[in-house]
């Protein structure tokens, strides 16, 4: 028989450790920065074409969570780690309650032009900066506010295109989709499901050589759609299910048609059925960032907030640090 000092002991482990689950979650991994390392050479990519990109996905700035100078030292730390280029995969503004007043976004863009890498700084837009800008949702165009706060610090922005750059003599396309889920429903505006911005075709229509594609999309659902003569996708959004309990991600649920939480993925679409009309079809790659900032709740437990660096022409592995 348990006692009820045995099992009142029992309730008060149990208590003081969801407690403390709690406050790491909220006071401790948020604060937290990795360096996720994806090595691989997709189909398309020449091994002898080496490119390191830094991907910096979902930083939702705001104050106490992701301050200016917090923004600041992951400039700094991105930078330290020389990639050759550096792409930014929106949701720049926080959505939730919990902060203090807006950061003013050109405050958060001119940090962002201090990231230093040999091909540049290459932005674009995620759902959350359409979502937060009133005249953008009326209008049904961008760049929106905080688009043009980029722009006016001298970043690219894509919104459904494509520009070809070179490194070491050898050429690759970078190419960028605007948001999946810009538009939400507007019964004024006669609009009644949630509209994308993106133009996945005219953005792959720029592409005039056969050069390797970089792909970036907010959102990792395109991947389905995304033809293999992309080479790479790079997406955030997920922020990696932001609560990641052994591979349970419940704020990500693959039930609901999320396929693409975390990490680097692997497609086989339409390859079964090539092999069996005799036809060559190679896999499609994905890499989805964990992201930086929180949505919804500053809370993350089991992801920790990261810069993710792409090293492609390299043999395949993953590594944190």
């Amino acid at each position: 028989m348990y006692s009820r000092r045995f099992f009142l002991q029992g309730l008060g482990v149990a208590v003081l450790g969801s407690l403390s689950t709690a406050a790491y979650a909220v006071g401790i991994e948020p604060f937290r920065l990795r360096i996720q390392h994806h090595h691989l050479t997709p189909p398309r990519w020449p091994r002898d074409l080496n490119l390191t990109a830094a991907l910096i996905a979902d930083p939702h700035i705001c104050d106490p969570w992701m301050g200016l100078e917090r923004v600041k030292y992951i400039v700094e730390r991105t930078n330290a780690l020389k990639p050759d280029i550096i792409l930014m995969l929106g949701d720049y503004v926080a959505d939730h309650k919990m902060q203090y007043e807006p950061i003013p976004p050109q405050a958060w863009a001119d940090l962002f032009a201090e990231f230093s890498a040999p091909l540049g700084t290459h932005a674009i837009l995620g759902n959350h900066d359409w979502w937060d800008d009133e005249d953008a949702q009326q209008s049904g165009s961008g760049p929106t506010k905080y688009g043009q706060a980029l722009l006016n610090a001298g970043i690219p922005l894509y919104q459904n295109r494509a520009v070809r750059l070179e490194k070491d003599g050898k050429a690759f396309w970078i190419a960028g989709l605007d948001d999946q889920i810009a538009l939400v429903p507007n019964w004024k505006l006669k609009r009644g499901n949630w509209l994308g911005v993106d133009d996945l075709s005219s953005t792959l229509a720029q592409v005039t050589d056969d050069a390797p594609i970089l792909l970036m999309a907010h959102e990792p659902d395109i991947f389905d759609e995304v033809p293999e003569r992309v080479s790479l996708t790079v997406s955030g959004h997920t922020h990696g299910g932001q609560i990641n309990f052994f591979g349970y991600r419940p704020g990500y649920p693959a039930k609901h048609g999320n396929k693409f939480p975390y990490g680097h993925i692997v497609g086989t679409n339409g390859t079964s059925i090539a092999r069996h009309l005799g036809l060559t079809a190679e896999p499609r790659h994905l890499v989805v960032s964990g992201g930086l900032g929180c949505s919804l709740l500053p809370i993350r437990f089991g992801v920790p907030p990261e810069i993710t660096l792409v090293h492609l022409g390299a043999e395949e592995s993953t590594a944190s640090v």
